[in-house]
């Protein structure tokens, strides 16, 4: 599957619509909603944010809940990507032994830094349900929407946890 131009230009206007009009952890959970209901090669969508050595899910959209809401820099595909600073894309996570199995449904996931400056303040996670869903295009696409996300994901930091 890909993310032609003629879908990307018009998505990440969206994108910035919606962080208009939303901020921290409401605009990153509208930006999972939109993206899972946009691209059906995107069943789930999740966005981590930072803290010191640990990854917090702070927004997520698709068919359920994912039991993973910390991980350890030191684990997994989404740690990989923050540890390397650098998008990862694994076609079959069948055949990948640092993936965290989140869903039976799961066969392949991308991984896109939040950066801030240099450092990497968060990242998006995307499941997908059939192997080698995502391309280089996909790639180019959540690289600029993970750039858009930056404000957010800081005042995210600053929201007080939601309630358990």
């Amino acid at each position: 599957m890909s993310v032609p131009d003629r879908r990307a230009v018009p998505a990440l206007l969206q994108v910035d619509s919606i962080l208009i009009h939303l901020a921290g952890r409401n605009a990153l959970a509208e930006v999972c909603r939109y993206l899972v209901h946009e691209f059906p090669h995107y069943p789930w969508v999740g966005i981590y944010r930072r803290e010191d050595a640990m990854l917090v899910l702070d927004a997520y959209n698709g068919p359920e809940a994912t039991e993973h809401v910390r991980i350890p820099l030191d684990r997994g595909i989404c740690g990989q990507a923050a540890r390397e600073n650098r998008t990862v894309i694994v076609d079959d996570v069948r055949a990948a032994p640092e993936y965290l199995a989140c869903f039976l449904s799961t066969r392949s996931e991308i991984v896109v830094p939040i950066h801030d400056g240099p450092d990497v303040l968060g990242e998006i996670d995307i499941d997908g349900n059939q192997v080698k869903a995502f391309d280089a295009s996909d790639r180019r696409f959540l690289e600029q929407v993970a750039a858009k996300l930056v404000d957010a994901v800081r005042k995210s930091a600053a929201e007080p946890p939601p309630p358990a």
